[in-house]
């Protein structure tokens, strides 16, 4: 699929199969979705645009670099949040913008509950980060939220662990200049719009609300 970018690496393959595990812990679970969100972040931000400044080192002048254009982390609630201290880790002076939006039952449409996206804009880029791409309805929902903010969809960077291949669909339906990275990729999705055989309820397994 164009613009879709999948990690091809055994140590993500390996995290990513510790996560479909039925028998994994949530703080197990915790750290597979933190170390895949870290790779993630670092192989989607290869192309950023840096600037240079004359500075020194105890020894010599140097020439370092400075990422260029301002980011901001866009987290979809609740699952989202699995993902953000990774992607601190790298931009640490990083916006945290959370958006509520969970996928209704019956007729699998996303609904907004919250939404912290301030006036203006104050940043040039933004990371979506969501663990799941099912029916693809929450993150093309997301998107235009951000997209009406002010930003670009040439300047959104979709970040999932696991995604179906009719969901990546449907969101490149809505957005086909969108850049989409994913550390797996399934098949299948049931008819009531689950991954299979995916992670499960990631929210669940993240925060051990399971019942």
């Amino acid at each position: 699929m164009a613009g879709v970018h999948k990690l091809s690496h055994p140590i993500v393959n390996a995290e990513l199969s510790k996560l479909r595990m039925n028998s994994t812990t949530s703080k197990e679970f915790r750290e597979g979705i933190h170390n895949i969100a870290l790779v993630l972040g670092l192989e989607a931000s290869r192309d950023l645009e840096e600037e240079t400044f004359d500075g020194r080192s105890p020894v010599a002048s140097f020439k370092g670099t400075i990422i260029k254009p301002r980011i901001g982390l866009t987290p979809i609630l609740r699952a989202g949040l699995g993902m953000t201290d990774a992607l601190l880790t790298l931009f640490p002076s990083a916006p945290v913008y959370h958006l509520g939006l969970f996928r209704e039952k019956v007729t699998l449409q996303p609904v907004e509950y919250y939404s912290k996206l301030p006036e203006p804009p104050a940043v040039d880029m933004v990371y979506l980060l969501d663990p799941l791409i099912a029916t693809g309805g929450t993150a093309t929902a997301a998107l235009t939220m951000i997209h009406d903010w002010g930003i670009p969809v040439e300047k959104i960077k979709l970040l999932c662990v696991l995604a179906s291949q009719e969901g990546l669909r449907n969101v490149q339906k809505e957005f086909p200049r969108l850049e989409i990275w994913v550390a797996g990729i399934d098949e299948t999705l049931t008819k009531e719009g689950i991954i299979s055989p995916g992670l499960g309820d990631t929210g669940d397994r993240l925060f051990n609300t399971l019942q």
